[in-house]
Order: structure tokens, then C-alpha cells, then sequence
């Protein structure tokens, strides 16, 4: 196509914007208008972006994490992201990446400096989060349960349980005066259901959804119903536990690629919030930065 529309809306002005426009006023005002958050949360699984205006999520992607690819292909994976919805470069005015995967942030910090021009926020040490960690060593706690909990106080208050289905799947209990506590670490889903399918040779590899019936009749239906509804008890019994030793009851919410999932199937999830770490990455990037987005 010769010409290429983008349309926004901003205080409720809808502004078209052509490429090849040479109308510089229209350049000055895009570019104002859309001064943008792109915000990273690097799993070992999967890595999650996201895209803020004015506090609100308008885009998002998931992306398989590799260990292996240079700053200029992280570059050319973002770029084919941003041009599907009409996003550029320059419009991103600020950067912050939480990563559980040390090794990825090198590639990570050079493709934000060689393509936005940004130097990133990187979630650690240091940062102001608002987050009083009460745990034996506080730099052992994740960047994801972090941001997790700031967001998760922020949104619901306190006492909580968060409950995050990642890669492994971890509880973080904040107390009623909005202390991180410390919580519980077990093994994904997603990699209990590769430990069956590698170490059991009849079994097949399976997709993680809600069989038909508890009572599997076939190995796929079985897999799914043990895998599925063993995880929702694992849910039940560690956050009643969790309870139990709370002073106030706590609110429960779930976040990570399958929370949707395993709240749909346990009575003790109170919020599913799947964009909890993404929200959590905009407010410390807020808590943090200097000038104004």
C-alpha cells in the first residue's frame, strides 16, 4: 500500500497520522501525543511485552525466551511486533525489563540502547518499589515476585497470596501491613507435564486443558485430568496453609499464562489478573523515573 493510516485516540481527539506526510506540525503532534512505556518481563519460558499510554495496557505480546539471540534480533523481533499495529521506535520514551534469566540481559540492555536509543530500567538492587521485603536474603527474591507483589498491593490492598503459573509456580504471601513475607516454590505445569512425557516412555506429550471428565478413559484424558486437577489441589493446600497462619484472611489472586485455567477450576482464587507483572513493571517504572511520560 502506498499510504499507510494510523489512527489514535488521545483525550478524545482522533488523530490521522500518514508516514510520508511531510506536514511537520502533524510529526511534532504524533510524536507528543504518543510518547509511550514499553515494558519486558522475562520468563524462562516465555518473555511477555507490553506497551502503556498514559497508564493504560494497549498492546501486548507473548514471545518464546531464548538465551541465544543478539541484540539485533531481539531489535527485529520487537520491530515486526510494533509494525503490526503501527507502532515506531521512536514513539517509546521509556524501558523497564524484569528478567529471571541473567544471561538474556545483555542482549537485552545493547538492543534497547542501539534501537530506542534508551537506556533500561532494569528491575534489582536498588530500585525504589515500595516493597518491604522481610525474607532471610532479600536479593534472593525473583524480580517477577517483586513486581508481582507491588502490583497486587497496589490493585487489591492487603493481606495477600499471589499465585503465579510460570515456569515454576510460586506463592507470595503479604501480610496485613503490606510486608513481603516470603511464600512457596513448586514445579510448573507446564514442566511436570514434560517430566511425564520424558521419563514415562508410553506416555505422550499432552496440551494442557479441562478434560471432558475427572475419570480419564483414554492415557490423554487421564494425563489431563491428574496433570489439571492435581495442580488445583496443590492451589487449595498450600494457600490454606497459607491461611491458616495469616492474622487476617487474605485475598488470593492468580496471575501467569495458566491462571485463567486453574481459576476457572478452584474455589480458593479470588482474582484472576493475567496482566499482574506487566501493571507491576508500569508502577515501579512510575516510582522511578525522571521527567514525565
Amino acid at each position: 500500500m502506498d499510504r499507510f493510516r494510523i489512527v489514535y485516540k488521545w483525550n478524545s481527539i482522533r488523530v490521522w497520522y500518514d508516514r510520508k506526510s511531510k506536514n511537520a506540525l502533524f510529526e511534532k503532534l504524533f510524536k507528543v501525543v504518543m510518547k509511550l512505556l514499553l515494558v519486558i518481563d522475562v520468563g524462562n519460558t516465555n518473555t511477555v511485552l507490553g506497551v502503556y499510554h498514559n497508564g493504560d495496557l494497549n498492546y501486548h505480546w507473548r514471545i518464546e525466551t531464548s538465551r541465544h539471540k543478539t541484540e539485533d534480533e531481539f531489535g527485529m523481533a520487537i520491530r515486526s511486533l510494533f509494525d503490526y499495529v503501527g507502532l515506531m521506535f521512536d514513539q517509546i520514551e521509556g524501558i523497564i525489563i524484569s528478567s529471571v534469566v541473567p544471561p538474556m540481559m545483555f542482549a537485552l540492555e545493547r538492543m534497547c540502547e542501539k534501537y530506542f536509543h534508551i537506556t533500561p530500567q532494569i528491575v534489582g538492587p536498588g530500585m525504589k518499589t515500595g516493597l518491604n521485603i522481610m525474607c532471610d536474603n532479600p536479593k534472593e527474591v525473583g524480580a517477577d515476585r517483586i513486581v508481582n507483589a507491588v502490583a497486587a498491593i497496589h490493585l487489591y490492598g492487603a493481606p495477600l497470596i499471589v499465585v503465579d503459573f510460570g515456569t515454576a509456580t510460586t506463592y507470595c504471601y503479604i501480610n496485613e501491613q503490606k510486608q513481603y513475607m516470603g511464600g512457596a516454590i513448586a514445579p510448573g505445569i507446564t514442566i511436570s507435564t514434560e517430566a511425564l512425557y520424558t521419563r514415562a516412555a508410553k506416555l505422550p506429550r499432552i496440551e494442557i486443558v479441562r478434560p471432558d471428565h475427572i475419570v480419564g478413559k483414554n492415557t490423554i484424558s487421564a494425563m489431563q485430568s491428574g496433570i489439571l486437577y492435581g495442580y488445583v489441589g496443590q492451589v487449595e493446600g498450600i494457600v490454606k496453609r497459607m491461611k491458616q497462619q495469616a492474622k487476617q484472611t487474605p485475598k488470593v489472586i492468580a496471575t501467569g499464562g495458566l491462571s485463567t485455567l486453574i481459576g476457572n477450576e478452584s474455589d480458593c482464587i479470588d482474582i484472576v489478573d493475567p496482566f499482574l507483572t506487566l501493571k507491576g513493571l508500569q508502577l515501579i517504572y512510575e516510582r522511578n523515573r525522571v521527567g514525565v511520560l
